[in-house]
């Protein structure tokens, strides 16, 4: 891998980063539980991403770690977003289990 390799896999994650934190930033409280089945789906994506990543062998030791360091935390997104999203759904059910009655 060449340095402006590196450079540029850098600055993408520098853009990456800012646009993610501008984004979520704007989303209103109440829209939060809506949007975030569509997070865990493009969480989904990135463990696919990051398993490819990790496993290619072009990229050393270097990409071997990152892909690692990629899918758990991208892992801990999916888990904790689908666990979050149960318990908000669980509100909305009816009876002695639920919230609303």
């Amino acid at each position: 891998m060449s340095g402006m390799d590196l450079i540029g896999f850098i600055v993408v994650f520098i853009l990456a980063t800012y646009l993610g934190a501008t984004l979520i930033g704007r989303v209103p409280p109440t829209l939060h539980t809506p949007l975030m089945s569509g997070a865990n789906a493009v969480s989904g994506i990135t463990v696919v991403g990051a398993m490819a990543i990790a496993g290619h062998t072009d990229y050393g030791m270097l990409g071997t770690v990152l892909g690692f360091i990629a899918i758990v935390f991208a892992m801990m997104n999916v888990v904790g977003g689908y666990a979050v999203t149960d318990r908000m759904l669980e509100m909305f059910k009816k009876g002695p289990q639920g919230g609303a009655k």
